[in-house]
C-alpha cells in the first residue's frame, strides 16, 4: 500500500490556511505524511499551538518577497503595478521553493510526495504538479455555491456579465443556485474593475483554465453534500467535485460538553451568563471597519441590552469606539484576541455578528449559533445569502448609503445592528425559526465529519484514485 505523503500549499492568507491546516488534521488521522506550506509571513502568524505536536505533520514556508507581509493600499498611485508584482513574485518563488522541496525530499531518501493539494489563486502549484508527473487537486476554501458563481461567470458572459451590465438587469438566475441579486454575488464580480478585482478575477480564471487542462480536473470543497447538493451537482459535467468538509475543530463538535470553560478570561466571563445569552462579534483577520461603522455597531450592541464579547485585534481599531468604551463595558467585553471556536462552543453564546466569511460561517453552522450578518466583500455577500434565505440560520443587516451616492459609505446602522441581533435571539417567530434551523444544521453537520459520512467517502474515493500514480 502507497504511504502517501501530501503536500497543502495555501496562498498567503489565514481565511486559506486555516482550512488547510484542519484538511491536514484530517489527514493524519488518517495514517497519511503532510508537508504544509505558506509564506514566510502567513507561517509566523499561524496559531502553531494546535499543530505542533501531530504526527506526521510538517511545515515548510517559503519566501514570497515580502516576508513582513505585503501592505495592501489601494491609494498607492502604483497599487496596480504593486500587487501585480506581488502576484507574480508568489509564482516565481513559490515554484522555484517548492520544486526543491519535493526534489530534496526524495534525493535525501525521506517518503516522497504522492500529491499536490492547494487553495486558489495558486495555478501555478497545478502546473508544477503536472511537470513532475504528481496528481493535484484544488482546494476550494469557499462555498461550491460561489465556485459555481465563478464558473458560470468565466464560462459564458450571458450568464452574468450581460446582466449586470444591462440598466433594465434584476435577478440572476443560475442552475443549482437560488435566485440571486447583484448585491448577493461576489463583490469582486460585481465591482471587477476597481482595487483588487481585477487581479483576483484573472488569478480565478488561471486558477479553472489551468485546472481543466487535467485529464481528471479534481476540486476539494470544504463542504459537505448534504448542505450544496444542487451547487456540486451542477458543475460536476466540468470537474471532479468531492465534498470533503466541513473542516472544523473538534471542540465544536460537542458544545454541549465542552470542558473548555476556564481556560482563560473570556471564557469564566461566558461561564457567568445564562445559556444563548450573549453577542459574539468579530469581522475576521482582513476586514477593517471605519470609525462610523465601528460607532454604529458599538451603540447598537449597547442599545440591545444583551451582555457581548466583541473582538477587535488592533488597538487603533479598538480606538474607534473609544468615546463608547466606559459604557459599552458595562455590559461586554471588548478583546484584542480570542479563539473563535472556543468562543462560539460555548453554550452562553445566542447570536453571532459577523462578516460572513465561510470559515466562520461553517464554524458558526456546526456550533448551531444564528447569525447576523453584516458582510464586507469577495465571497461573504453570497455566504450572507445562504445563510439567510436557504439554510436559515441567520439574518443579513440592510445598509444604508451614505452621502456620496453609489460611491458612498455602505453602513450598518446601528438600530439595524439591534433589530436584527432581537430578531434572531427574541422570543418572536422568526428567532424560534432561526434557532431551529440552527440546531438542524448543527446535526446534519456533526453526522457529516464522521467515517462512513459522504465527506468521508469523497476523501478515501481521492485517496484511492492517486493511491496507483507515480510518487516523486
Amino acid at each position: 500500500m502507497v504511504q502517501h505523503h501530501f503536500l497543502l500549499i495555501a496562498f498567503p492568507a489565514l481565511g486559506h490556511l486555516n482550512p488547510v491546516l484542519q484538511f491536514a488534521h484530517k489527514l493524519t488521522r488518517m495514517g497519511i505524511l503532510v508537508t504544509v506550506s505558506t509564506s514566510l509571513h502567513i507561517h509566523r502568524r499561524m496559531d502553531k499551538t494546535t499543530s505542533a505536536t501531530i504526527p506526521g505533520l510538517s511545515f515548510a514556508p517559503f519566501s514570497d518577497g515580502y516576508d513582513d507581509g505585503y501592505k495592501y493600499d489601494e491609494s498607492r498611485e502604483d497599487f496596480k503595478a504593486s500587487i501585480e508584482k506581488y502576484y507574480s513574485e508568489i509564482r516565481r518563488l513559490g515554484t522555484e521553493s517548492l520544486a526543491n522541496l519535493i526534489s530534496s525530499v526524495k534525493q535525501k531518501g525521506g517518503h516522497p510526495f504522492t500529491c499536490i493539494v492547494h487553495t486558489m489563486l495558486l495555478s501555478w502549484a497545478t502546473e508544477l504538479a503536472r511537470k513532475l508527473h504528481l496528481p493535484s487537486a484544488l482546494l476550494w476554501v469557499q462555498p461550491a455555491a460561489v465556485f459555481a458563481i465563478f464558473h458560470y461567470y468565466f464560462k459564458d458572459d450571458s450568464f452574468i456579465k450581460n446582466k449586470l451590465s444591462s440598466p433594465s438587469s434584476n435577478s440572476i438566475e443560475l442552475p443549482g443556485l437560488p435566485l440571486l441579486e447583484p448585491q448577493d454575488l461576489p463583490s469582486i464580480v460585481v465591482t471587477s474593475v476597481s482595487g483588487l478585482s481585477p487581479i483576483i478575477l484573472t488569478s480565478l480564471a488561471e486558477d479553472l483554465r489551468v485546472l481543466q487542462q487535467e485529464p481528471n480536473p479534481t476540486v476539494l470543497f470544504n463542504t459537505f453534500e448534504e448542505l450544496e447538493a444542487d451547487a456540486l451537482r451542477v458543475v460536476r459535467g466540468t470537474f471532479r467535485t468531492i465534498a470533503i468538509g466541513p473542516f472544523v475543530p473538534s471542540i465544536l463538535l460537542d458544545r454541549e460538553n465542552n470542558s473548555s470553560d476556564t481556560r482563560n478570561d473570556n471564557m469564566e466571563w461566558l461561564s457567568t451568563k445564562t445559556e444563548s445569552s450573549v453577542i459574539y462579534i468579530s469581522f475576521g483577520s482582513l476586514s477593517v471597519l471605519s470609525k462610523r461603522q465601528m460607532e454604529e455597531m458599538a451603540r447598537g450592541l449597547i442599545d440591545s441590552g444583551r451582555p457581548f464579547l466583541w473582538s477587535i485585534r488592533e488597538e487603533k481599531e479598538q480606538e474607534k469606539v473609544g468615546e463608547y468604551r466606559e459604557e459599552m463595558e458595562e455590559k461586554g467585553r471588548i478583546v484584542k484576541w480570542c479563539k473563535q471556536v472556543e468562543i462560539l462552543s460555548h453554550k452562553s453564546v445566542g447570536c453571532f455578528v459577523s462578516h460572513c466569511g465561510w470559515n466562520s460561517s461553517l464554524e458558526s453552522l456546526v456550533a448551531g449559533v444564528p447569525v447576523v450578518g453584516i458582510p464586507q466583500w469577495a465571497d461573504q455577500a453570497t455566504n450572507g445569502k445562504l445563510i439567510e434565505d436557504v439554510w436559515k440560520t441567520g439574518v443579513r443587516v440592510r445598509v444604508t448609503v451614505e452621502e456620496g451616492g453609489d460611491d458612498g459609505e455602505r453602513i450598518a446602522r446601528g438600530e439595524e445592528i439591534r433589530r436584527c441581533v432581537e430578531e434572531v435571539m427574541g422570543d418572536g417567530e422568526r428567532g424560534q425559526e432561526v434557532r431551529k434551523n440552527a440546531a438542524k444544521w448543527r446535526e446534519v453537520s456533526k453526522e457529516a465529519v464522521k467515517v462512513g459520512s459522504s465527506s468521508d467517502a469523497g476523501l478515501r474515493a481521492f485517496l484511492d484514485q492517486i493511491g496507483a500514480r507515480g510518487t516523486h
